[in-house]
């Protein structure tokens, strides 16, 4: 049902990608980011096909829990996963669906099959927990090949930055960024799901989101997380990245949160502050230690700056 229920979705988006109407704000999320008109196309979607199957919940984006008759599972649904490139007609858009089994309160490590359906261009990765990872066009199966790379200067990689303060984040990567921006390069993709699979591909080396942590070891950061959210702390939720971390870590990819620590346990539903992670994927070990080991490097740099980063 999971895949159906992407392709669903996407059919139902595709034609107002880059539409002018698509970029109009129609409200705030549960979480507090926007709602663009084209999110809310999809959330009344996802709304009607679920109900008509009855018997399931589910948590997106903008609804929060939906419960529908006697649930057998949850369906942890972004409906569009990268909403402000769909908007502007960009290819870094996905479905991105999730599945667990029903419980109280479900964990990270209970999702047992994700997929993500690019909107623009047609490709859809799925994952079944311990049974790997495909990467399909149409009814083809496409080969992948995770990079090797493990040079940081070399590094090809993306990172999550919408609603984070600017000055505060470039002060804990900058380090990165400044190593890697000449024989590397760093992308602002605007899609969690997009940037961790382009991972799978090969296309990059890492994804880097470290916004809650940041607010964890320099609390003093969170007034401008809030000032930035427009009210709200917008960092990843659990929803943004759980079916494209089972689906690169079943392609031999590494997940960790922004300490290098295993993200199993972390809280599967939820989109306030409380429920939020930070998240860092690469596509070895060895990589993953080194960008862990940049990360604690930037907080430290980003507390010894506080005073001046103040002033600004």
């Amino acid at each position: 049902m999971a895949i159906d229920l992407c392709k669903e979705i996407q059919k139902t988006v595709k034609p107002h990608i880059g539409k002018v109407a698509s970029k109009v704000i129609k409200g705030r999320a549960v979480g507090g980011d926007s709602t663009f008109y084209i999110d809310e196309i999809a959330e009344d979607m996802v709304a009607s096909y679920l109900k008509d199957e009855g018997d399931i919940a589910y948590y997106s984006e903008d609804k929060g829990m939906v419960v529908y008759g006697e649930p057998r599972g949850i369906f942890i649904i972004d409906p569009i996963d990268g909403t402000r490139p769909a908007a502007a007609g960009l290819e870094s858009s996905c479905v991105s669906i999730a599945v667990s089994k029903m419980k109280d309160r479900p964990k990270l490590k209970d999702v047992f099959f994700g997929v993500v359906q690019e909107i623009k261009n047609d490709y859809l990765f799925l994952a079944e927990k311990g049974k790997g990872t495909k990467l399909l066009l149409g009814d083809k199966e496409i080969s992948f090949l995770p990079g090797n790379n493990e040079d940081i200067n070399a590094l090809f990689w993306t990172l999550g930055f919408r609603g984070r303060p600017a000055i505060e984040m470039m002060t804990v990567l900058a380090g990165l960024v400044d190593k890697s921006s000449t024989d590397g390069g760093v992308f602002d993709i605007g899609s969690a799901s997009f940037g961790i699979t382009r991972l799978v591909t090969g296309q990059l080396d890492a994804y880097v989101d470290i916004g809650k942590r940041m607010i964890e070891e320099a609390p003093w950061t969170k007034e401008r997380f809030a000032e930035v959210g427009n009210g709200s702390i917008l960092n990843n939720s659990p929803y943004d990245i759980a079916p494209s971390l089972l689906i690169a870590t079943e392609a031999g990819c590494v997940a960790t949160d922004g300490y290098g620590h295993p993200v199993d346990d972390y809280d599967l539903l939820g989109s306030d502050n409380e429920a939020q992670l930070s998240c860092i994927v690469s596509t070895s070990q060895g990589l993953q230690e080194k960008l862990i080991k940049e990360i604690d490097q930037g907080v430290a740099r980003l507390n010894k700056a506080k005073a001046a980063i103040k002033k600004i």
